[in-house]
């Protein structure tokens, strides 16, 4: 079985490869592309479309040695054939259907005796369809996966695991002209932080951000209600979820971590009780916006649970997530050159209030401040990212007093982010670098990507997930022994 594991294995790596050398030869043969724009090409919604009139036309009839038609109305009866009728416009797809094919492999560069050498290995095709009738959207994004490192294609929506993940199934519509409606699962998300978030409480999916898929990845979908409101006086936001979703957070099936005494992974995976009953175990969450001399103001409030286990009952010895309020603010706008931004939370650990409870997480207040900024007189399509972001722990010292035996946590963290992207190539390859550090954990995560667009539909992407730090029980720290790089190969349609 595992000889043919490993068959399969290198057999859909050399249809890969064989597939990326024919793309890149065929490229090669062709006529350079014209630059944006000027292209016939209409492949992608990235392109404009031209006007009316303006697009490819077919070739006139003189072209092919026939005289030209005469207009509309000037026809005589020699001139119709018996068997010429009138044009039939062209019919809209009944059902618009894009998406992408990909395959995506990589490897650890350091042993790790908790998990597999490889850290991901993976087909998928993603299917998008959306429908308009009258008034209301309808919308499925499916992806199909084949894992062949991992071989469990049993189906759970929830985790994200299996031959099938329901990315979104929702309808949307706008019952009056201030107020749109979107139900069903979806892919949401708010705040002013660059992978950094505070009041942006919607599941994630650290798994798939720290193995090497896409980044669009991280964002993992809820099943909820989300009312938009727009007046004069302010824009409203409020998402209903009628069933808690949590994070799809590290389990130890795929990413080795810090269990309280030792770094462990498939050989310990985290056992959880989450809250599932529906309408019982329920949050909500509330965003009002408003632009003032074009600065996004926002205020935020969230009332539900902590997203990843934050505790732990001590009866069952399994990983809980307690009750969590979050209340916050935001500011978006120009400073400078750039774009500024600035952003705070208040945890409200309603389990621990007087943060004397051990095996449940304190309360905290977290800040953000950031700034990026076009840099073209250092080079053209050049981009810089800062920001800096703290943990405050609160009642600090009764957290101290009633600490177990084991590592304590400091009272502030601190972590700085910086991201750097270059444009190549006519903007066809993207360099970027992401890098975590935190001064007070001494640990650090870098993301370096290259990503090439070889053609409107074909791209090749080269990354890494690399991990350091001077103590295991680090949030980064603790992921040292599974520092990746991974590549990719994707088609859209």
């Amino acid at each position: 079985m595992i000889v043919f594991t490993k068959l399969q294995h290198i057999r859909l790596t050399g249809i890969a490869v064989i597939l990326l050398l024919f793309g890149v030869v065929v490229y090669a043969q062709e006529e350079p592309s014209l630059p944006a724009g000027l292209s016939n090409d209409q492949g992608h919604e990235e392109q404009p479309i031209l006007p009316s009139g303006l697009g490819a036309e077919p070739a006139a009839p003189n072209e092919a040695g026939v005289e030209p038609s005469l207009p509309s109305g000037l026809k005589t009866a020699s001139s119709l054939s018996p068997t010429e009728e009138k044009p039939v416009p062209a019919k809209e797809p009944w059902l618009d259907v894009t998406g992408f094919w990909e395959v995506r492999s990589g490897i650890r560069l350091s042993g790790d005796d908790h998990e597999k050498h490889d850290s991901i290995g993976e087909m998928r095709l993603q299917l998008e369809m959306q429908k308009n009738i009258e008034n209301f959207t309808f919308k499925v994004t499916t992806d199909l996966l084949y894992d062949w490192l991992y071989e469990n294609h049993s189906v759970d929506l929830e985790r994200g695991e299996g031959f099938l993940d329901l990315r979104e199934a929702s309808v949307g519509f706008s019952p009056t002209e201030f107020m749109d409606v979107k139900l069903g699962r979806q892919i949401l998300t708010w705040g002013t932080g660059d992978l950094v978030f505070i009041n942006d409480l919607f599941p994630k999916d650290w798994q798939a951000f720290f193995i090497g898929r896409d980044t669009e990845y991280l964002k993992a979908p809820s099943d909820a209600l989300k009312a938009s409101f727009f007046t004069d006086l302010a824009n409203v936001d409020v998402v209903y979820s009628p069933r808690f979703d949590s994070d799809r957070h590290i389990t130890g099936e795929r990413i080795s971590y810090w269990n309280g005494s030792q770094i462990a992974g498939s050989d310990d995976t985290v056992h959880t009780d989450r809250p599932d009953d529906w309408f019982d175990d329920d949050d909500l969450a509330l965003r009002v916006s408003k632009n003032v001399s074009g600065y996004e103001l926002a205020a935020y409030g969230y009332w539900g649970y902590w997203k990843s286990p934050a505790g732990m009952d001590t009866s069952t010895s399994r990983y809980i997530f307690p009750e969590l309020n979050v209340y916050g603010a935001s500011a978006r706008g120009q400073v400078g050159k750039g774009i500024g931004n600035i952003e705070m939370g208040y945890y409200d650990s309603r389990d621990d209030r007087a943060g004397d409870e051990p095996y449940i997480d304190n309360s905290q207040i977290r800040y953000l401040i950031g700034y990026e900024q076009d840099l073209p007189e250092i080079a053209p399509d050049f981009t810089v990212g800062l920001q800096y972001y703290v943990e405050q722990m609160l009642h600090y010292g009764d957290y101290r007093r009633t600490l177990p035996a084991g590592k304590a946590d400091e009272e502030y963290r601190h972590l700085l982010t910086f991201r750097i992207t270059k444009l190549y190539w006519n903007q066809n390859v993207t360099c970027s670098l992401f890098t975590y550090f935190s001064p007070s954990d001494k640990d650090v995560y870098m993301r370096p990507n290259v990503n090439y667009k070889v053609t409107d539909n074909l791209a090749v992407e080269v990354g890494a997930n690399v991990f350091w730090g001077d103590y295991p029980h680090t949030f980064f720290g603790q992921f040292q022994n599974n520092t990746n790089i991974y590549t990719a190969l994707r088609y859209n349609f």
